[in-house]
């Protein structure tokens, strides 16, 4: 959790305050500027309205620059960003035929398989020839390839699941997969930071939804047991089922779940465990199978896994992995399954061709040298960055780390000086995190070389000095003040 400093959230909130000031005069002035010209609505409420409008008008299209920022290659450790320009103020930009090569710290490439690969890539194309890009049709009817029955199959046996159904979108993975697992009279509890398409899920679900405090078992267990007691409002019935929703890596916040000791509450309770793995799996783990690997917890002891092939794999699309009756309940329940096109068939062997890599199902070792380059890279960039005096979220192992920014206007300087640098990041801000919790996030891939990383980490050391984000002391300067400390002493 980040504990906001005093100074710093006073001073994050007083930018705050003069740009909502500011802003609400111009609109203010707008309106006497604008008195008596039509607005051409002739009796329609106005779509765009409320504080989100104002956020968007007034704040966000400021530094709207920073984000959105079109790229003219593969996204690999380098890559080519879309030069733009604005003849209004940042309201509207425009991209130019230039291009800027740029290290790559922001794309979620973890294993490096989004660019060109001397297994995926030729597989991928072979099945481009054979089936086209589309199925033109969704999975019960005429969209269902060998390719998509050896994609479920393989994921099982990758995660360690008996069974596994696979989706053409991560997100829809789980906005659509939770409503069709719980309804009303069920309970979700979740954690505080879940993913957007999980809150999503359990709100258009009709199930009761409790919070409880970031991956904080004891706070899960007081949930548990407040809401057992409780029961359903007004009836006060049982809950018909309990579900516990945790993510394996948090995605803002580069941490990893304290898998074992919620799978003991969830247990201790009869609650099912929900896990969402889309930036761990593939990623953590000795040979790649996520944080059940990694922080040695049985998948048996997971009801519902969920991950997306967006990540480690370098394609598109979802999975859930888990007994036979669920994935045979989902089938024929979920809308995402039954409704939507079927996942392009190039994209699914891309995905297969890539776990068998990892497997080792290639006839190489290449796999085995992604998964501990991701490893290694991650921890010496991470380490490096505290060294440096940043204020680094997350854990070890973990390729998702971010560096905290706060202050809005420390946003787009750090964004913009990093770009002119040729290093391109990924910024982070309301209402994709707390107000006052903005970030940078930055994202390690095993295609990163050690040359590639020194770069980055001067470029972030530099910028960082001139941003002034550097919130914790430098290491040498801490080692020669605890040197004069002894001396003293």
């Amino acid at each position: 959790m980040v504990r906001l400093p005093y100074v710093t959230a006073l001073t994050t909130l007083f930018s705050y305050g003069l740009l909502f000031a500011f802003g609400q005069l111009r609109d203010f002035f707008r309106k006497i500027l604008d008195v008596g010209k039509s607005n051409n609505l002739k009796g329609y409420a106005p779509i765009c309205l409320g504080l989100e409008d104002f956020y968007t008008r007034r704040l966000y299209l400021r530094i709207q620059d920073c984000f959105g920022r079109p790229i003219a290659s593969a996204p690999d450790a380098w890559f080519d960003v879309v030069e733009r320009y604005s003849n209004d103020n940042n309201k509207t930009l425009h991209c130019t035929t230039k291009t800027s090569k740029c290290l790559n710290l922001g794309s979620y490439n973890y294993l490096g398989f989004a660019a060109a690969d001397e297994y995926c890539t030729p597989h991928a194309i072979q099945s481009l020839k054979k089936y086209s890009a589309s199925t033109c049709s969704v999975r019960v009817e005429g969209g269902n390839t060998k390719l998509h029955v050896e994609l479920e199959e393989l994921v099982a046996r990758f995660v360690g699941k008996p069974a596994a159904i696979v989706f053409g979108m991560g997100y829809a993975t789980n906005s659509a997969i939770i409503p069709a697992l719980v309804g009303k009279g069920g309970l979700i509890i979740s954690d505080s930071l879940n993913h957007n398409s999980i809150v999503n899920g359990a709100r258009g679900s009709g199930a009761n939804v409790q919070v409880f405090q970031h991956n904080n078992p004891a706070r899960l267990e007081d949930v548990l047991r407040e809401q057992i007691a409780a029961g359903q409002p007004r009836t006060h019935r049982p809950w018909k089922k309990i579900i516990v929703i945790v993510e394996g890596i948090y995605s803002m916040e580069g941490e990893l779940c304290n898998l074992p000791e919620i799978i003991a509450v969830c247990k201790k309770y009869k609650a099912y465990t929900y896990l969402d793995e889309a930036h761990s799996i593939g990623a953590v783990g000795k040979t790649g199978r996520g944080v059940c690997e990694l922080l040695g917890v049985d998948p048996a002891d997971i009801d519902i896994m969920m991950g997306t092939f967006t990540k480690s794999f370098g394609s598109c699309g979802g999975y859930i992995a888990a007994s036979k009756e669920i994935v045979c309940h989902l089938k024929h329940t979920c809308p995402a399954h039954i409704y939507a096109t079927s996942m392009s068939p190039p994209a699914v062997q891309q995905v297969i061709s890539a776990i068998k890599v990892i497997l080792g199902e290639d006839g190489s070792n290449r796999g085995a040298k992604k998964l501990a380059q991701i490893r290694e890279n991650s921890n010496f960039f991470r380490s490096e960055l505290q060294k440096m005096g940043f204020e680094v979220l997350g854990d070890n192992d973990s390729p998702v780390m971010p560096i905290m920014l706060y202050n809005p206007a420390k946003i787009p300087a750090f964004s913009r000086e990093c770009l002119r640098q040729h290093v391109a990041v990924v910024t982070v801000a309301f209402p994709a995190t707390p107000l006052l919790l903005a970030r940078a996030r930055i994202c390690i891939s095993a295609s990163h070389s050690r040359e590639d990383l020194i770069k980055g980490l001067e470029v972030i050391s530099k910028v960082g000095d001139l941003v002034g984000i550097k919130y914790f002391p430098v290491e040498h300067e801490k080692t020669a003040s605890s040197e004069k400390l002894k001396k003293l002493q």
